[in-house]
């Protein structure tokens, strides 16, 4: 059975990113997750809801969610 959580190594591996940089996206996922009333753990995002935030409904489907996260978190 797969984890249900990502970690910081796995994300940094899925988006060809530095590992400080999937940090900084666990960070803002986890904000998202808690303004909607869950618990997080820091370092970790729940896998299917990472998919989903990045990709639209399913793994791999665009990259187009992750681009537009990318410009808000880095402020473009």
């Amino acid at each position: 059975m797969e984890n249900r959580f990502i970690r910081a190594e796995d994300v940094a591996q899925e988006l060809n990113v530095s590992k400080p940089y999937a940090y900084k996206l666990i960070r803002q996922l986890n904000e998202e997750l808690k303004a909607k009333g869950f618990i997080t753990i820091a370092g970790r995002v729940n896998r299917q809801y990472f998919y989903e935030r990045l990709y639209g409904a399913g793994k791999g489907k665009c990259k187009c969610r992750y681009l537009r996260m990318k410009i808000t978190v880095l402020g473009m």
